[in-house]
């Protein structure tokens, strides 16, 4: 096939934080449209691709992306149109040698992402049929088991929570539509939980889960298992985490605070190796910071018990997915396309992980859209399972909506059985 791109627009709208974001839109000569916006992430890793902004401070606190919109219609649109919008290599190619940076730092890598997606959609949009099936070249026989952001931790009035996410996984079934209905009900019943606990309603956070009530992990994932075993689904829910550490990292002395104190990369790793032998963990997500290769490496040694991701440490870079895998640092990675700014990244990290026995966990941001391009990775590439944030907030709904219907649309599809990757 053979379709070529006629027109680039731009413009600025906002993510489910109401932060401004580039959306980029394509047309080809057949008539098919394709859409895309970058989602940017409340915990961003120093090595992802940047994100440009304008910078004034009279708009949207700094955080408009005029220029990105500009550079996407006058810059990127010219060297597209015409192009082959099937040949997504050759147009995440040209964009990248236009910007000529490592971080895609002249034309930013919101920019040149948000078109990448445009280009991905319209493909598919030009064989009439949805992104995900565009992907794996067939009807999907499985969908993800979503995993949820339930808890919430960072800085607090009156203490610090050091792990970013606590996470339900939900896995004790067959069925994505009751998988998603054992996490919804466990969600209210945390509420319920944390009431009790507090002695008052807890807050809505700032990623839409429960504000942690502690400092302390352990009494989090206390309070969580309470939650699971009032509902009935004792055995048929797990748990995750994503410490994101690198939030809480001091790099002058090389310690990370954790329950109020600061703690070495050692006592860290032990820490989390306590808590997966007290609690059925099926993965923990950046639980050093981001350059602490060493660290890693040993973590991957004593968490037998466990999946040790890399996020902020890999960032969706071939290159640092290649340099995690030789050196031993890490399970698998979370897939998050933004971060290295082209489709064609993110796919060829993808391939090689899955060609090196790595798991890939495609996640959405905190800043993200309804229409995430994560959710087509997730069902397209078959993956076993994926992030999405707590069961409340629009955007958040959808991604749950996404995986019951692709899953009703294709009358083999099941939901992904994990069991095998589990080691607990």
């Amino acid at each position: 096939m053979n379709d070529k791109i006629i027109s680039v627009r731009a413009q600025q709208i906002i993510d489910c934080k109401c932060r401004p974001a580039v959306e980029v839109e394509i047309r080809t000569r057949s008539g098919a449209v394709g859409r895309g916006a970058a989602p940017t992430g409340t915990s961003v890793g120093m090595h992802e691709s940047f994100v440009l902004r304008d910078g004034d401070p009279s708009t949207y606190q700094g955080l408009s992306v005029h220029k990105a919109v500009d550079l996407a219609a006058h810059a990127i649109g010219p060297a597209l149109i015409g192009m082959d919008v099937f040949d997504q290599r050759a147009i995440d190619q040209t964009m990248i040698a236009l910007d000529g940076t490592p971080d895609k730092h002249r034309l930013g890598g919101n920019t040149i992402y948000s078109a990448s997606i445009a280009a991905f959609r319209a493909a598919a949009d030009a064989k009439g049929m949805p992104l995900y099936e565009h992907i794996a070249g067939r009807d999907v026989r499985t969908v993800p088991v979503p995993c949820f952001n339930v808890v919430n931790g960072g800085r607090y009035d009156s203490f610090t929570q050091a792990f970013n996410e606590f996470l339900i996984v939900p896995y004790g079934t067959d069925s994505i539509d009751f998988s998603i209905e054992m996490a919804v009900a466990v969600f209210h019943k945390l509420g319920e939980v944390l009431t009790s606990h507090l002695g008052h309603k807890p807050q809505v956070a700032s990623s839409y889960g429960y504000a942690a009530p502690s400092e302390d992990p352990e009494m989090i994932l206390t309070l969580m298992q309470q939650a699971i075993d009032e509902c009935g689904y004792t055995g048929r829910i797990a748990f995750a985490l994503d410490c994101a550490s690198s939030e809480m990292f001091d790099k002058q002395t090389g310690r990370y605070l954790l329950k109020g104190e600061r703690v070495s990369s050692d006592e860290l790793i032990a820490y989390a190796k306590y808590l997966t032998e007290r609690f059925d963990l099926v993965f923990v997500e950046d639980l050093l910071d981001e350059n602490d290769w060493t660290g890693y490496s040993r973590a991957v040694r004593e968490l037998k018990r466990t999946i040790v991701l890399g996020d902020d440490l890999t960032v969706t870079n071939p290159e640092l997915l290649r340099k995690a895998h030789d050196t031993r640092a890490v399970d698998g990675f979370v897939l998050k396309p933004n971060q290295v700014g082209t489709i064609t990244e993110a796919m060829d990290a993808y391939r090689f992980a899955k060609e090196n026995g790595m798991i890939a966990v495609p996640s959405g941001r905190s800043g993200g859209v309804v229409d995430d391009v994560v959710m087509d990775f997730s069902v397209g590439l078959e993956v076993p399972f994926q992030k999405n944030g707590a069961p409340r907030s629009g955007e958040r709904i959808e991604k749950l909506n996404f995986l019951m219907r692709a899953n009703a649309r294709s009358a083999a599809c099941r939901l992904y059985d994990i069991t095998p990757l589990l080691r607990f």
